[in-house]
């Protein structure tokens, strides 16, 4: 394995490694942003701006989004961290140019519409219930906060369903 990291003139960084056995590709972007740079009363944005990403763009619907991707065969999806949040994608090699125009689409062109934002702010209400009630994915959670009280490195990635009820 030989990483190799271009920086673009824009500053963009690139890592890249090639398998010539491999007839795949996974891409992605990383953006520094997780729940470590939210305020106490927008814990929880981070990962809530993630699922809106999906909801369509000015040129995708949500359905397009994952049906175009999908229909080549291949994956799409993105996680959120208290460090950053990635978008990544794997497809076929020669699928490559439509997961890296939806990727760029879903983070610069997201909608943001408000009846995708109600139903999505749902969705991470049910999520958070469902962590605080799976002893495995809470225990990381009460780590963090022990580990980081007070701080945002201490606050659940999710952030609470009073938070995520009050986004707007």
């Amino acid at each position: 394995m030989s990483i190799n990291v271009t920086v673009l003139d824009n500053g963009l960084r690139i890592a890249s490694d090639s398998i010539k056995t491999v007839e795949t590709v996974s891409l992605g972007a990383w953006v520094n942003v997780g729940a470590r740079d939210e305020p106490a009363h927008l814990n929880g944005i981070s990962h809530l701006f993630e699922h809106m990403a999906f909801k369509g763009t000015s040129r995708h619907s949500a359905r397009e989004i994952s049906e175009k991707i999908e229909n080549v065969g291949g994956h799409i999806n993105a996680y959120t961290s208290r460090e950053n949040t990635a978008y990544f994608a794997k497809v076929l090699s020669e699928d490559t140019p439509l997961a890296l125009d939806i990727i760029a689409d879903i983070i610069q062109n997201s909608t943001l519409e408000q009846n995708e934002l109600e139903r999505e702010k749902s969705v991470i209400c049910q999520e958070i219930r469902q962590t605080v009630d799976t002893p495995d994915d809470i225990i990381f959670d009460y780590l963090h906060e022990a580990a980081y009280p007070g701080q945002a490195m201490g606050r659940s990635v999710l952030g609470t369903e009073e938070i995520i009820c009050s986004i707007t």
